[in-house]
C-alpha cells in the first residue's frame, strides 16, 4: 500500500484483537492432538440423514424461496417455531419479539453496535465468554467485571460495583450474563440468584444481555426460568443459537426483546448482512416443524452426559493434589483451576508436546486475573479421548516447573 495501514484504519478496527480460541485452534488442527479446546459438538451429534430428507424436499418445493434474499427479520416459519419453542418454556413472546441473526456472535456483535460507544463501560463476569469479550471490545467498551461464586455472578458484588460506578457518574450500559451452564465456568445462576440481579438492574435501570447457547443441554439438576421470563420491566435482550444443539454450520442464532429493541436490531442488521441466509433458516424450520429438534436434543443430552461423566471420573483419577474443577449440570465447558503460582499458558505448552490442548483461563478475563484456570470442552472428543487426554494434561501438570 501507498499508504501506512494504522494510519487510515478506523479506531474500532485499532482496537481489535484476534481471538484466543480461534488462534489456539490453529495449533490443534493436528489429528494426533486431544483437543478440549474449542466449543465443539460432537459430529456425531449432526442430524445427516434427516437434512438430507429435508433439502431434497424443500428443492422439489420450495427452491426458489430458499434460493432467494429473505427479509432482516428472518423466515417467519422460523420465528413462529422458535416462539412455540420458547412459549413452551413461559416466555410470553410473539413473533415481533424475536430476529434472526447469522449465529449468536452476531447477535452480541448487533448488541455491542446499537449499545457501545467507545469508552461505554460494560459489566461483564469474571470470568466470561471469549467471543462476547471480544464483540465488546471491538467497540470501545470498558469493561469492569464482576466475579461468579457457585449461584453465578455474585449480586452483592454487583451491586457495590454498579454504585462505585454511579458515583463516578458512569453507569454501565448494560451487563453481560450467561446464566445457564455459564462459558467458561459452567455454573448455572440459581433462581433466587436470578431474581437478585433483575431487582438490581431495576433499581438502576441497566439492560441485561442474557446469553443463552446451552440452555437445553441440561445432564442433571432442576431447570431454571430465563431472566427474560422473570423481567417484568423489558430490561433483557435474550440470544439463542442452534449451534451447539443442532447445528453450527447453519450459522443460525436470534434476539428475543422487546419490539421496540427488535426494531432497532432489525435496522443494525440491514446494514451488516441485509439477511440471514434464506436456504439455512428454511432447512431449520423444516426441522422444528417436524418435531425432530426435541428427539435430537435428547440423544445429545444423553450422550454428553456420558462423556462429562468420563471426564469427572477422569479428573478424579489422575489429576494431582492441589488442583480442582467445577461439576458442571448441563452445556459443554467445566473450568479446571490450578494451584496458585501456576500459569495456564505455560501449562499449554507443555499439554502441547504431550498432544492434548485446552484453552488459557487468562482469556476469558477483562483483567489480568484467571491465569492458574483452564477451560475444558467435553463434547468434542471421544469417550476414550477424554480418559487419554486428560491423562496427559495430568502429567503436564505433573512436570510443570
Amino acid at each position: 500500500m501507498t499508504r501506512e495501514l494504522n494510519s487510515i484504519l478506523s479506531d474500532n478496527a485499532k482496537g481489535m484483537k484476534r481471538s484466543a480460541i480461534r488462534e489456539l485452534l490453529k495449533l490443534t488442527s493436528n489429528p494426533d492432538i486431544i483437543s478440549f479446546a474449542g466449543g465443539l459438538p460432537s459430529p456425531l451429534s449432526f442430524p445427516v440423514d434427516e437434512l438430507k430428507v429435508i433439502v431434497n424436499e424443500m428443492m422439489e418445493t420450495e427452491a426458489t424461496k430458499a434460493l432467494q434474499y429473505g427479509s432482516t427479520e428472518g423466515d417467519n416459519l422460523l420465528r413462529e417455531e422458535l416462539v412455540k419453542v420458547y412459549q413452551e418454556q413461559g416466555l410470553n413472546i410473539s413473533i415481533d419479539n424475536l430476529i434472526i441473526t447469522t449465529a449468536s456472535q452476531q447477535g452480541l456483535d448487533l448488541v455491542a453496535k446499537l449499545l457501545i460507544n467507545r469508552g461505554d463501560k460494560i459489566i461483564v463476569g469474571l470470568p466470561s465468554y471469549l467471543g462476547g469479550l471480544s464483540a465488546f471490545n471491538s467497540y470501545g467498551a470498558s469493561m469492569v467485571g464482576v466475579p461468579l461464586d457457585d449461584e453465578g455472578m455474585s449480586s452483592i458484588e454487583l451491586e457495590k460495583t454498579i454504585e462505585e460506578m454511579k458515583s463516578k457518574n458512569e453507569l454501565p450500559k448494560f451487563i453481560y450474563i450467561i446464566p445457564d451452564f455459564q462459558n467458561p465456568a459452567g455454573i448455572t445462576m440459581t433462581e433466587k440468584r436470578r431474581k437478585e440481579i433483575l431487582k438490581i438492574s431495576s433499581k438502576y435501570n441497566i439492560l441485561i444481555i442474557e446469553d443463552s447457547p446451552y440452555r437445553e443441554l441440561r445432564y442433571e439438576g432442576k431447570p431454571q426460568k430465563t431472566l427474560y421470563e422473570l423481567d417484568e420491566t423489558g430490561n433483557v435482550i435474550m440470544l439463542g443459537t442452534f449451534s451447539k444443539i443442532f447445528a453450527p454450520g447453519l450459522r443460525i442464532g436470534w434476539v428475543i426483546a422487546s419490539q421496540e429493541i427488535v426494531d432497532k436490531f432489525v435496522v443494525a442488521k440491514q446494514a451488516t448482512d441485509l439477511c440471514t441466509s434464506p436456504f439455512t433458516q428454511r432447512i431449520a424450520a423444516r426441522y422444528l416443524q417436524k418435531g425432530l429438534l426435541k428427539i435430537k436434543i435428547k440423544e445429545i443430552i444423553e450422550m454428553y452426559r456420558k462423556k462429562k461423566e468420563i471426564m469427572m471420573d477422569s479428573l478424579k483419577k489422575y489429576m494431582p493434589e492441589g488442583v480442582s474443577w467445577t461439576n458442571p449440570e448441563g452445556g459443554l465447558f467445566l473450568l479446571l483451576t490450578l494451584p496458585e503460582g501456576m500459569d495456564s499458558e505455560k501449562l499449554f505448552k507443555i499439554a502441547i508436546e504431550k498432544k492434548v490442548a485446552f484453552v488459557i483461563g487468562s482469556a476469558f478475563r477483562c483483567d489480568d486475573g484467571g491465569r492458574n484456570t483452564a477451560r475444558l470442552n467435553f463434547s468434542y472428543a471421544s469417550e476414550e479421548q477424554n480418559v487419554e487426554g486428560i491423562k496427559r494434561l495430568a502429567e503436564s501438570i505433573k512436570e510443570y516447573k
